[in-house]
C-alpha cells in the first residue's frame, strides 16, 4: 500500500563468443591417465612375481633337518630368508626341488653348510620397486587425485595447479567480434569518448606524429546495468583487435601470489597481440583504497595484485597499443593510484538513459520480437524512468513470455503495461485475496494517495492505482509517471512529494478515525526525504542554509555506508524538531486537503474497490466529475 516509484538495478545481458582457452598437459590429459599409470606400475610388479620359480615353503627346523642330512645341494642366503635347492626329486616335474624358509639368528649356520658341503652364497635383497610403488607412486597418486577432486569442489583448481599462476582471461580474436556501437543505445556521450579509443587502435600514427600519446586506461563507471561491459566489448568489435576479458575477482586465489603472477602473465599476453584491448570488470575487486587492517599478520593478496597492477600500466607505453579498458560501479573506493595520470588517465561516466535513450534501446532489445500495431515504444519509455538497458531488456522479455503465455500471436500494449508492472512491483498475487473490510480500508488508502497527487500542483501525473496485492508485502500500489525528465526540484515539490507519501495514511484517519500498518513505508519515506531537506539540502527555515553529517556514500548506487557526525547534540535535537515539524505540517494539509474533496475521495475508493484497478485517466474523470 504504497506511492511505488522504483528504480531496478540489474546486471546487463552480456553477449560474446569464447574461444576455449588454451589447455595445459594435465587439462588434456585429465586425472584418470594418472591411475592408468598406477595400475600399470602395479602390474608389471606382480607380473615380476609372478615369473619367479614357485618354492616351497618349508619350516626352519624342517630346512635343518634336509641339512643334517646331506640333502641340501645349494642355498642363497639372504636378509631375511633363505632359498635353495633339494637333491630330491620332484615327483611330478622330475627336477630337483626348490625350497624357501625364514631366516633366523644363527652364527653357526655357514660352518654347518660348509661341514656338509652344501653350496651357498649370500644375497643383497632388492625392495627398490616395491618400496617405489607401495611407499612413494599410490600414496601421491591418491593425494593428486584428492587434489584434483577438492579443487573442482573449491572452484575448479584441480588438476589446474600446474598452471595457478596462468590468468583466466577469455581471449577473443579479431573475428570472434559481432558487436559494434550500433547494439549500444543509450550511451552517446560514452560512445563519443570511446571513439579516440577506436581511432587510436586503427590509425595509432595520426596521434603519434604530433607527439601525443594514448591515454594507458580508460574506466567506464556507472550504475550496474548500464552497459559497461557492452561498451567495451563494442569497442574491441569497431576496432577489430584482440580482446581480453576477466573480472577482477579472477585475480584472486587462496594462495599468496597468485593474482600478482596472473596479472604478469595477463600484460605479457597483450603485449605479444598488440594492438589489443584488456578488459578488467569490476575492478573494484582488487582496486580498492590500500592500507586497510591485514588479517592474521599475513599479507594482502588483494594488495599484492594491485601493486603488480599499478607496475603494469606503469611499465608498458602506450604506443605499443594495448589498452586497458576497466568498468566499475564504485569508483568512489578505488585506490588514488590507480586514478592518477598515467594509469587510468581518462574516466567516462555511463549514466542512466534519459527518455530518447530508452526509446533507442527498447528498439534494439524488441527488433526480434513480434509486436502489435498500437505497440508504441515512447509510451513505454515514458512509463520506465530510471530505468537502465538490464531492466528495459527484462520488461522486453517478460512482454513476449506474456504474450506467449496469453496465446497471443504479437506483444501488444498491455503485455508491456503488464510487464513494466511486474518488474516495478512484482508479481500479482492472484491466490492472496483480500477480506471485504482489508480492500476496502486499501481502497480508501491508495485513492489518498491518487486523489492527494491530483490536487498538489508540484504532483507527478498519476499513470495507473491498483489494489491487487503484488510482490513482497505490497496490498496496493499508486504508479505516477513524471510528464518530463527533471534532475532538480524545489522546495514545494519535494513538500509536495511528501505530501502524497502521507495520503494514504492521512485517508485512513480521515475516513476510518483509526490508522493501520500498511502506510509503514510511506512513513519511512516521508521522514527521510524530510531529513534530506534540512541535512542535506539547506531548506530548514530555523536551521538556514546549512548541511549536517558528512555521509560516505556510493555515488552511483546512493548506497550509505555510515555518517560522520559534525554537529552539536543540541543541533541534533533542531534538526529532530525542525523534520518533525516539516511532516507535521504537510500531515494537517493533506488532511485539509481530503477533508475538502471527501465526496471526490469516497467516489475514488469505490470506483477503485470495483474495478481493482484504475488508470491515470479513469483517476482524473473522477475527480473532474466531483
Amino acid at each position: 500500500m504504497e506511492k511505488t516509484k522504483f528504480q531496478i538495478n540489474k546486471k546487463e545481458p552480456e553477449i560474446h563468443v569464447n574461444k576455449p582457452p588454451e589447455r595445459s598437459f594435465w587439462q588434456r590429459q585429465g586425472p584418470f591417465n594418472v591411475w592408468y599409470f598406477v595400475i600399470m606400475l602395479l602390474f608389471l610388479y606382480m607380473f615380476q612375481s609372478a615369473m619367479e620359480v614357485k618354492r616351497e615353503e618349508i619350516p626352519y627346523s624342517q630346512f635343518m633337518g634336509y641339512l643334517q642330512s646331506g640333502q641340501i645341494a645349494e642355498c642363497i642366503i639372504k636378509e631375511n630368508m633363505i632359498a635353495g635347492t633339494l637333491k630330491l626329486m620332484d615327483q611330478k616335474t622330475g627336477k630337483p626341488r626348490r625350497f624357501i624358509t625364514v631366516r633366523l639368528r644363527d652364527d653357526q649356520l655357514a660352518k654347518a653348510l660348509a661341514e656338509k658341503g652344501v653350496k651357498y652364497s649370500a644375497a643383497v635383497e632388492s625392495h627398490f620397486l616395491s618400496n617405489l610403488i607401495f611407499s612413494w607412486i599410490i600414496p601421491f597418486a591418491i593425494i593428486f587425485l584428492l587434489w584434483g577432486y577438492l579443487g573442482k569442489k573449491m572452484g575448479g583448481m584441480g588438476m589446474n595447479f600446474m598452471n595457478i599462476g596462468k590468468n583466466k582471461a577469455h581471449i577473443h580474436a579479431e573475428t570472434d567480434h559481432n558487436i559494434t556501437f550500433e547494439d549500444v543505445a543509450g550511451a552517446d556521450e560514452a560512445k563519443q569518448e570511446l571513439q579516440e579509443v577506436i581511432e587510436f587502435l586503427r590509425n595509432p600514427d595520426r596521434f603519434q606524429r604530433l607527439g601525443g600519446r594514448m591515454p594507458k586506461g580508460v574506466l567506464l563507471a556507472g550504475p550496474p546495468g548500464t552497459g559497461k561491459t557492452l561498451l567495451a566489448r563494442a569497442v574491441s568489435g569497431e576496432a577489430g583487435a584482440p580482446f581480453f576479458n576477466i573480472s577482477g575477482s579472477d585475480f584472486i586465489e587462496m594462495f599468496v601470489g597468485v593474482g600478482a603472477a596472473r596479472v604478469r602473465d595477463l600484460f605479457e599476453q597483450a603485449r605479444k597481440k598488440a594492438p589489443c584491448i584488456i578488459f578488467i570488470d569490476e575492478l573494484d575487486a582488487i582496486g580498492r583504497q590500500r592500507g586497510g587492517p591485514v588479517v592474521m599478520g599475513g599479507h594482502d593478496e588483494r594488495e599484492q595484485t594491485l601493486n603488480q597492477l599499478l607496475v603494469e600500466m606503469d611499465g608498458f607505453d602506450s604506443s605499443n597499443g594495448v589498452v586497458v579498458l576497466s568498468a566499475t560501479n564504485r569508483p568512489e573506493v578505488l585506490d588514488k593510484a590507480l586514478l592518477r595520470p598515467g594509469r587510468f588517465d581518462r574516466q567516462i561516466v555511463v549514466d542512466k538513459p534519459d527518455l530518447r535513450g530508452r526509446v533507442e534501446i527498447l528498439k534494439i532489445h524488441t527488433k526480434d520480437l513480434t509486436m502489435a500495431p498500437d505497440v508504441d515504444l515512447e509510451i513505454v519509455a515514458r512509463r520506465t524512468p530510471g530505468f537502465v538497458g538490464a531492466d528495459l531488456a527484462n520488461v522486453a522479455n517478460e512482454a513476449a513470455i506474456l504474450a506467449a503465455r496469453k496465446g497471443r500471436d504479437a506483444v501488444t500494449t498491455q503485455d508491456f503495461e503488464a510487464a513494466i508492472d511486474r518488474v516495478i512491483a512484482g508479481p500479482e498475487k492472484k491466490k492472496s485475496t483480500l477480506s471485504p473490510e482489508e480492500k476496502h480500508r486499501v481502497s480508501y488508502h491508495e485513492s489518498g494517495h491518487a486523489l492527494v497527487a491530483e490536487l498538489v500542483p508540484g504532483g507527478e501525473p498519476v499513470h495507473k492505482v491498483s489494489i491487487i496485492p503484488r510482490g513482497i508485502g505490497a496490498l496496493g500500489y499508486t504508479l505516477q509517471v513524471p510528464e518530463k525528465e527533471k534532475f532538480l526540484a524545489t522546495r514545494n515539490e519535494l513538500l509536495d512529494q511528501i505530501a502524497v507519501l502521507l495520503g494514504g495514511r492521512v485517508a485512513e484517519e480521515v475516513v476510518f478515525g483509526d490508522v493501520s500498518t500498511g502506510a509503514q513505508n510511506d512513513l519511512e519515506r516521508s521522514s527521510e526525504l524530510a531529513r534530506s531537506m534540512v541535512c542535506s539540502y539547506g531548506m530548514s527555515e530555523q536551521l538556514g542554509a546549512l548541511t549536517f553529517g558528512k555521509k560516505q556514500a556510493s555515488l552511483f548506487l546512493s548506497t550509505e555506508y555510515g555518517e560522520e557526525k559534525n554537529y552539536s547534540e543540541e543541533t541534533a535535537r533542531q534538526i529532530d524538531a525542525e523534520v518533525r515539524e516539516i511532516v507535521q505540517e504537510s500531515y494537517e494539509r493533506v488532511r485539509i486537503l481530503l477533508k475538502d474533496n471527501r465526496p471526490v475521495l469516497d467516489a475514488l475508493a469505490a470506483r477503485l474497490e470495483e474495478k481493482e484497478v484504475l488508470s491515470g485517466e479513469e483517476v482524473k474523470a473522477v475527480v473532474e466529475k466531483g
